[in-house]
């Protein structure tokens, strides 16, 4: 699938320069070799005395060569080339720092840091991971690098992509990986510290269904509701309960991030929301219809596939027992009175 322009990626623009240097410096380096031999063997010292106007002579200027014509038309030449590769090196080159025009396609946008001598990637539904980025085949890959402690440089040599990560700023750069199942390590280009040779991860390539599929299941949550005895919440009542998990940025988003299961979702005692569709911090309320529970409210991270058991206790129980502490209490004040009235008389 051909989704850039006819420069293609970064890999075919930087081999695409290194050929042309390549050929033109062999083919520069073949004629310049070929005339110095040419002329050694020309002017070569014999016995015989050649009547050539062109033959330098020692101690005098050369009178031949036709006015330095064949000077300044190597100068021109080479003047022309150089001018020329120098112009289209340029205009490749900012291809590569901004290609958006070309992309057939929107790119996959992915946060990079570098921190405590690992990578973190931050995807743009929120998801995260650790030490391997997973990237579609033949899509544009956006990145955003920054550091949060010290100076390091993103590199993957096999895509020729090199970024600064330094604290506090940031450095877009993109690639775009043809192969899939390929994978392709990430180093540090940057001495960083004392594990800096520790400092890779992985650029791990997939089929784009299966990425979009990998990428959904990233922000998926179980939950999962039992009793004190370790019994699974459904099988111990028939009261009527909901779950309900609220992003905690919710009003910055254009869909509606709240999400809610009832008693009649659970099996077993647990439930899995799957069709999350931003990550981040999010509010998570557990309400019983008749009170017989407690409620239970928590803030739960969702930037990968989470799991969370909760344990309810009887809402009576901790009510009589909070009555049993309040008439304990009351009778130890009634002992102390009356300890203090016996020591008075």
């Amino acid at each position: 699938m051909q989704v850039l322009g006819e420069r293609g990626t970064r890999v075919d623009v930087f081999e695409g320069i290194f050929m042309v240097f390549l050929a033109l410096g062999t083919l520069v380096g073949v004629v310049v070799v070929a005339y110095t031999l040419y002329n050694a063997y020309k002017y070569r010292d014999t016995d015989e005395r050649k009547d050539d106007e062109s033959l330098p002579t020692l101690g005098e200027l050369p009178t031949g060569g036709k006015g330095g014509k064949k000077l300044f038309l190597s100068f021109g030449i080479s003047a022309i080339i150089v001018i020329s590769l120098v112009v289209w090196t340029y205009g490749m080159l900012l291809y590569v720092e901004d290609p958006d025009d070309e992309f057939d396609q929107d790119p996959v946008e992915i946060d990079v840091e570098g921190d405590g001598f690992a990578w973190h990637f931050e995807y743009a539904n929120g998801a995260e991971a650790t030490g391997t980025m997973n990237v579609p085949a033949d899509q544009p890959v956006a990145i955003e690098v920054t550091s949060g402690d010290v100076w390091h440089t993103f590199g993957i040599s096999d895509l020729r992509v090199k970024a600064d990560a330094i604290p506090g700023e940031y450095d877009d750069t993109w690639f775009m990986a043809e192969e899939a199942g390929a994978q392709h390590e990430i180093e540090c280009f940057e001495l960083c510290g004392d594990f800096h040779t520790q400092m890779t991860g992985t650029v791990n390539v997939m089929e784009q269904d299966e990425f979009e599929t990998w990428l959904d299941d990233q922000l998926t949550l179980d939950v999962t509701i039992e009793t004190e005895d370790g019994e699974a919440i459904t099988n111990v009542t028939d009261e009527d309960f909901q779950l309900e998990i609220v992003h905690q940025d919710n009003d910055e988003y254009d869909a509606d991030l709240e999400y809610t299961r009832d008693a009649s979702d659970f099996e077993d005692g647990s439930v899995t929301i799957d069709e999350i569709e931003q990550g981040g911090e999010y509010d998570l309320t557990i309400t019983f219809e008749d009170d017989d529970f407690e409620t239970i409210e928590d803030t739960v991270g969702i930037t990968d596939p989470a799991s969370e058991t909760y344990t309810v206790g009887d809402a009576d129980e901790d009510t009589d027992d909070d009555a049993n502490g309040t008439e304990n209490e009351a009778d130890d004040d009634e002992t102390d009175d009356e300890d203090d009235d016996g020591g008075e008389n």
